[in-house]
């Protein structure tokens, strides 16, 4: 398994996982991604910004954006966040292929983020989530990231926030 950044030729197989996320969210009725977000555009955005990244072996079978940023949704918060006034990294639309579920490949991608954050002397990471996707909001629990209250996202969808203070 190699994690690296993503490039243009990787949009394709990134957004079949996105779509197989919104298939599932649909077939659970959470209400996470049914809006058409996020486009392929979203994607190229994230590329040429340096922050998309994606797991592969034989092909790309997990994605995510990471990146050490201020991020305005996280601004204001109906409860606390664990830190403040401090850099801090985020990790954004997470997603495996469902082939691979329960392979620990979120977990190689948490784990990057986390060695990333370290080595660049970044505390702690702040990720969402909807209040349906149970299956996220166990995987943070599990992995030490604590719910701190609810987000509004920029389309006024509310989210659960989560953030998780690195050694």
């Amino acid at each position: 398994m190699e994690i690296r950044k993503s490039c243009l030729d990787d949009v394709n197989h990134i957004m079949t996982l996105i779509h197989q996320a919104q298939q599932y969210f649909k077939e659970n009725g959470i209400d996470q991604w049914q809006d058409g977000y996020p486009q392929a555009n979203d994607i190229i955005q994230d590329i040429h910004q340096g922050k998309s990244y994606i797991i592969e072996d034989t092909k790309v079978i997990g994605t995510m954006y990471f990146a050490v940023e201020d991020d305005p949704t996280y601004h204001v918060i109906d409860g606390a966040w664990k830190t403040s006034q401090q850099p801090y990294a985020v990790i954004h639309r997470i997603v495996v292929d469902e082939n691979y579920k329960g392979q620990n490949m979120a977990h190689q991608l948490l784990m990057f983020a986390i060695k990333e954050c370290q080595n660049n002397h970044i505390q702690s990471i702040r990720i969402d989530t909807h209040k349906d996707n149970l299956s996220m909001q166990r995987f943070l629990l599990k992995h030490g990231f604590v719910a701190c209250g609810q987000i509004t996202l920029l389309s006024g969808a509310k989210r659960i926030g989560f953030e998780k203070i690195l050694e």
